[in-house]
């Protein structure tokens, strides 16, 4: 009973995301619907600048805390919505709130003892030599997805401090490219109205794609640096 009670706010949490994801929400900001309905968007936000600005962090905020996936939907939409500044902006504050609020269920759920889940187990050894390079690594590198690392660190004991400084250094680079991917799309469907999905071809939106890809080679290119192949 002790330990279902520390489990209520990580499983309520989980169960709202998963009933936002079955509500369909997420599905009016994929890039197709945002091309075809962008004229009733701009109006929108032109009409409730702030209201729309705070449902938009509320949002992100409510996705990352669930541990769904579909942020990036929701990243890419502010970036074509509010451009690559403000999209930012808005989103690191959207992704630092749900983080620590996910953070602060998981550690609550995980305590101080009791078997850790097998996805996070191998992640102690390295962890307790080297805490700081360890998560900034993890948060740089699009790898693991984001909630996931998150629920590690918690169970990890990552101090609170430096959760919070990593999530949002690590979260603002790759927002930055994310947020790029719906600016340009944006500015690719302002420069050749009608072209629908072929914006998607533009070099506004594959440069910053391209940017994501990179990040994710990261860890290959450590790993071979650290394992050279036999024979060298």
């Amino acid at each position: 009973m002790k330990r279902l009670k520390a489990m209520l706010p990580l499983l309520l949490l989980l169960l709202a995301g998963g009933l936002l994801y079955a509500s369909g929400t997420l599905d009016a900001l994929r890039p197709s619907q945002l091309l075809a309905h962008q004229s009733e968007f701009r109006a929108q936000m032109a009409a409730h600048p702030w209201l729309c600005r705070s449902a938009y962090i509320g949002l992100l905020t409510l996705i990352v805390a669930t541990g769904m996936p579909g942020n990036i939907l929701v990243i890419m939409a502010g970036g074509f919505a509010f451009g690559i500044i403000h999209g930012t902006l808005w989103s690191s504050a959207g992704l630092t709130l749900g983080s620590l609020v996910l953070f602060l269920a998981s550690r609550y759920a995980f305590g101080h003892g009791g078997r850790p889940p097998a996805a996070i187990a191998r992640l102690r050894q390295g962890y307790e030599r080297h805490p700081v390079s360890y998560t900034m690594f993890l948060r740089l590198v699009p790898v693991v997805p984001f909630g996931l690392v998150t629920a590690c660190l918690a169970w990890l004991r990552c101090p609170l401090w430096l959760f919070l400084g990593t999530t949002w250094l690590g979260g603002t680079v790759m927002l930055v490219f994310e947020c790029s991917i719906g600016a340009g799309l944006g500015q690719a469907v302002a420069t050749h109205p009608g072209h629908g999905l072929q914006a998607l071809l533009s070099a506004q939106v594959l440069w910053p794609t391209l940017g994501i890809l990179a990040l994710a080679l990261i860890p290959l290119l450590i790993r071979r640096k650290r394992c050279p192949p036999p024979g060298r």
